[in-house]
């Protein structure tokens, strides 16, 4: 009996893993528990490979699996990409999308400013379903199979946590915080995490709906919260970044950069003991994911809003100025920079050798070999 209990924990532990590969980047982090690590490795210096022009400003991430890319434009589009940036299809929503599509069994699932969710059908594009919310969406969907039922939730900034099943768009449950969502919620062991405008950390039941823990941990959280081992990982609009011991309901530890208390509008990524966030005060910081002890910075020129992304020995990085660079995990000396020009506010997808990230000139990019 043991033995298959402890099995039964291996298995939960690595089954997000086993959901990316190096190929694929299908959700907004890169997995459901939302660790922004890519399974791929980068050249030392990327090349452009290829550009796709959407009709506006692109605040949405990119997403990739199966040899298709899928982001979101302020155009109110959906567009469905080949991996060598030909348009295979698009979908329009009738308002602006900023949230990272989700793209899970061949559908793809998305949000958009009026609240609209959508079920699309990766291969052609067309509308499986459309679930409506009461306030626009902004943050990406996650997912988690429970029996033969796929649950697919996304936060609204009508408070709620919606909760759909992901053949019907039938909902679920509706879960209410205290004020607006704007992150993606992470899924690890049957439960969601995911904090919002109301400074709280919230712990969620996904087959019930029912809150199992609410922690106060900050003023408010504008990102995703990161998990590993059950610790959470979240930055706040006041420029506290905190280690969530999610049992214990308490904070780990608390950094805070001396100088100055601009937001941490990105989401984090863990690799092993280290830890990367980026705030609006220009830096890149890597941390001890278990004292929270600074171990380097790096000022990357400008504001930063896209969350960072680990691959390999590297750290994908980008700011509001326009710069992607890549720098060093050890020590955060910078081992290339490109500069697109154009505003990037959304983390890139890095799959396969290559990183695709769309820009404020309504731009999807593509670097690789």
């Amino acid at each position: 009996m043991k033995r298959i209990l402890l099995l039964h924990f291996i298995f939960w532990l690595v089954m997000p893993a086993i959901a990316q590969t190096g190929d694929s980047w299908p959700v907004f982090r890169g997995n459901q528990e939302l660790n922004g690590v890519s399974k791929t490795k980068l050249p030392a210096r990327p090349n452009l490979l290829w550009t796709f022009q959407t009709g506006d400003n692109i605040k949405s991430a990119p997403v990739v699996a199966d040899g298709k890319l899928v982001i979101g434009s302020t155009d109110g589009f959906v567009y469905c990409l080949n991996l060598q940036g030909k348009l295979l299809w698009k979908f329009e929503t009738g308002n602006a999308i900023e949230a990272a599509a989700l793209i899970h069994n061949n559908v793809v699932y998305i949000g958009n400013l009026d609240g609209t969710f959508y079920a699309l059908d990766l291969n052609s594009g067309k509308k499986k379903w459309e679930y409506e919310t009461e306030n626009q969406i902004v943050g990406s969907a996650n997912w988690w199979k429970i029996g033969e039922t796929t649950y697919v939730l996304v936060g609204s900034y009508d408070y709620y946590l919606h909760c759909v099943d992901a053949g019907t768009g039938e909902v679920k449950w509706k879960y209410e915080s205290d004020n607006f969502i704007n992150g993606a919620p992470a899924c690890s062991g049957g439960k969601a995490f995911f904090g919002g405008c109301d400074g709280f950390l919230h712990v969620v039941n996904i087959e019930t709906g029912k809150a199992e823990k609410k922690i106060d941990v900050a003023s408010y959280v504008p990102g995703s919260p990161a998990l590993e081992n059950g610790k959470a990982y979240l930055g706040d609009y006041d420029g506290r970044f905190f280690e969530v011991d999610i049992e214990n309901e308490k904070t780990s530890w608390v950094w805070k950069d001396e100088n100055t208390t601009l937001p941490f509008i990105a989401s984090p990524a863990i690799l092993g003991n280290r830890l990367f966030a980026a705030n609006h005060n220009k830096f890149l910081y890597c941390f001890d994911k278990n004292n929270g002890e600074k171990q380097w910075e790096y000022n990357t020129g400008s504001r930063v809003e896209a969350s960072p992304v680990v691959a390999g020995n590297k750290v994908v990085v980008a700011n509001m100025r326009g710069d992607l660079a890549l720098v060093n995990l050890s020590d955060g000396k910078v081992i290339w920079t490109y500069e697109i020009g154009s505003q990037i506010i959304s983390n890139p997808a890095v799959a396969a050798g290559r990183i695709y990230v769309g820009a404020y000139d309504g731009n999807v990019y593509c670097f690789g070999e």
